[in-house]
């Protein structure tokens, strides 16, 4: 038998069958209410993450913070604001930083965090202002504050 001959036979019992237009429309649609629901779901944990890792630095810059106290016998004031961890500041004597590894890390949204004395002077709060990097706000934008332990 020749292939010629071979192919034509199996042609006509073998069925060729693609997709409808209808078909191709219905999975399109599927995919797009799936990628609806999931789209937002993940990025709003995005910024759920970018709150967490913004706690997660403040924790470690508040433990420098700490150690630098402990050295110094006050926290730094707000006018040496937190690159006294990291460089020494003029005039401090006790200073046995650097308190971190390399300089002072930006928040999440490439901002720097607000150091202030908190209102007892005994102790200091860290902020970031959130994705929006204005005062107040709520879900991503959000301000983020160490004493805000959630």
């Amino acid at each position: 038998m020749s292939t010629a001959s071979h192919l034509g036979a199996r042609l006509p019992n073998a069925r060729q069958r693609g997709f409808t237009l209808l078909e191709l429309l219905v999975v399109i649609v599927i995919i797009g209410l799936l990628s609806g629901l999931v789209v937002p779901r993940y990025f709003n944990t995005v910024g759920k993450s970018k709150a967490k890792v913004a706690k997660a630095q403040m924790v470690a810059l508040e433990k420098a913070l700490e150690q630098y106290r402990l050295d110094v016998g006050r926290y730094p004031t707000v006018e040496q604001g937190l690159d006294a961890l990291s460089t020494p500041p003029p005039g401090v004597a006790r200073w046995q930083g650097p308190y971190l590894k390399g300089t002072v890390p930006m928040d999440p949204w490439d901002r720097g965090y607000i150091y202030r004395p908190a209102a007892s002077l005994q102790d200091v709060e860290i902020v970031s202002l959130g994705a929006d990097g204005k005062a107040g706000g709520s879900g991503e934008d959000r301000d983020i504050a160490l004493s805000d332990r959630d």
